[in-house]
């Protein structure tokens, strides 16, 4: 497999199936033509060719910098294009090589309950770099912005002629082992002690890696006491990284920790009018609010959503609308829901209305298990494929017509009741984001 099907390949999961059958997949790589400096692209067809273009030359292009460690101009061309003159972009910047992503910035970033103190820090750190919060440690689950955010601080200083690393643990234990083997490790040193930022994504793959974790101990040192900034992120607290050295537990914690949560349901509504305003698609407040209801926290997710919705919509021209929504996401939902089970969905309610979840399931009649036990009774049934007979086994009723009235009371609330339908839509948001 050449460079190219393997920049092809790292792409594929970033993006929907269906755009990688359908538009991705039809590219073919000329590996005689290409050089280090350049990768060409063929395409089918105008229309595969110039969507390709607009959507991802500009993330192929970050791959083959990811991958090759040196910056590639992609040219995405018709196979039979009568241009044999590619000219080659040539960068006057002399900045320190980084890989930084520069679609990510401050200015695109979505800022909510959930991440605003992360931001904050982020922000802060890049205005007075080395001086406030360093290190700065970022911490939470994947695809909420970690890295965006780490990046965004990194174009900042890249952009007042800084010398900047970005990198992760796995390219730079490969750097490391590559400089080991070729007996240059002053070289190494040199690079990752020298630069003015050093930006490392996920740390927590530092873990049981002795080695490396003594070589990164001494650059933190040699970093840290010349002031320059340290921006790290990873999946949980520098407490809980198992198999990590106590010392360089301890340096992680010396500066400001901040984490980042799944985004609650408004922040997830002002990302996906966000990325329909970047990616001009055109949705109505119901379908926004759909879909925000009905996913996952995952940022990268709403962006596939959205590419996979324009996509069908412009392929069979269609208009999105609510149902025509529903029906392209129906099995994506099913699979995020597969984990879901009765129990999860209880305890959730349970845990958010400070209620026992034995309550819940109990003979219990008074006014808060009642309506506890309506909303998990109606979650459960939106949120899972269990038949209303198999509801009424769980919650101990007497058959499935209790459901079936129960069901009727709730759809009645949330007509009349636009708190009670604002809750039903934060639990399903939370529950689904746990899931």
């Amino acid at each position: 497999m050449n460079i190219g099907q393997e920049v092809l390949e790292l792409l594929k999961e970033e993006i929907t199936e269906v755009q990688y059958n359908r538009y991705i997949k039809q590219l073919i790589y000329d590996a005689k033509k290409s050089t280090s400096d350049l990768a060409i692209f063929y395409a089918p067809n105008a229309l595969v060719n110039n969507w390709i273009k607009s959507k991802y030359s500009e993330k192929i292009a970050h791959l083959f910098e990811v991958k090759s460690g040196s910056k590639v101009s992609v040219k995405i061309t018709l196979k039979n294009s009568t241009d044999k003159r590619i000219k080659l972009q040539k960068t006057e910047q002399k900045l320190q090589h980084s890989l930084l992503n520069p679609s990510h910035t401050f200015d695109n970033f979505m800022v909510g309950g959930s991440n605003q103190f992360a931001y904050a820090a982020v922000k802060s750190v890049s205005e007075s770099p080395g001086e406030v919060y360093n290190p700065l440690f970022i911490y939470g689950g994947v695809g909420l912005g970690k890295t965006h955010l780490m990046q965004s601080a990194g174009n900042v200083f890249q952009n007042q002629g800084k010398s900047v690393i970005y990198t992760s643990v796995e390219q730079f234990l490969n750097d490391f082992i590559r400089h080991v083997r070729n007996k240059t490790m002053p070289s190494f040193q040199e690079k990752y002690r020298k630069c003015d930022v050093l930006l490392i994504d996920d740390i927590q793959f530092l873990s049981n890696k002795e080695g490396i974790q003594e070589e990164f101990f001494h650059t933190f040192e040699a970093l840290k006491g010349s002031g320059k900034q340290i921006i790290l992120t990873a999946d949980k607290h520098p407490k809980k990284i198992g198999g990590l050295e106590k010392r360089l537990q301890s340096r992680f914690e010396w500066g400001l920790v901040a984490d980042i949560q799944p985004p609650e349901l408004e922040t997830k509504i002002a990302i996906i009018k966000k990325k329909c305003e970047i990616n001009k698609v055109k949705l109505s407040n119901d379908i926004i609010n759909y879909i925000a209801t009905v996913i996952e926290s995952n940022v990268r997710e709403i962006e596939g959503i959205l590419s996979k919705l324009h996509a069908y919509s412009q392929l069979m021209h269609i208009d999105i609308d609510l149902a025509f929504t529903k029906n392209v996401l129906k099995d994506q939902l099913q699979e995020n829901r597969a984990n879901l089970t009765l129990d999860v969905i209880t305890n959730n309610v349970a845990k958010d209305l400070n209620i026992k979840p034995t309550e819940i399931r109990s003979k219990g009649r008074s006014k808060n298990l009642v309506y506890a036990r309506r909303i998990s009774i109606y979650l459960c049934r939106e949120l899972t494929q269990n038949t209303m007979p198999q509801l009424a086994q769980y919650f101990g009723m007497k058959d499935h017509t209790a459901i079936s009235h129960t069901l009727k009371k709730i759809n009645e609330l949330m007509k009349n009741d636009e708190d009670f339908k604002v809750k039903i839509e934060e639990l399903t948001n939370k529950i689904t984001s746990v899931s």
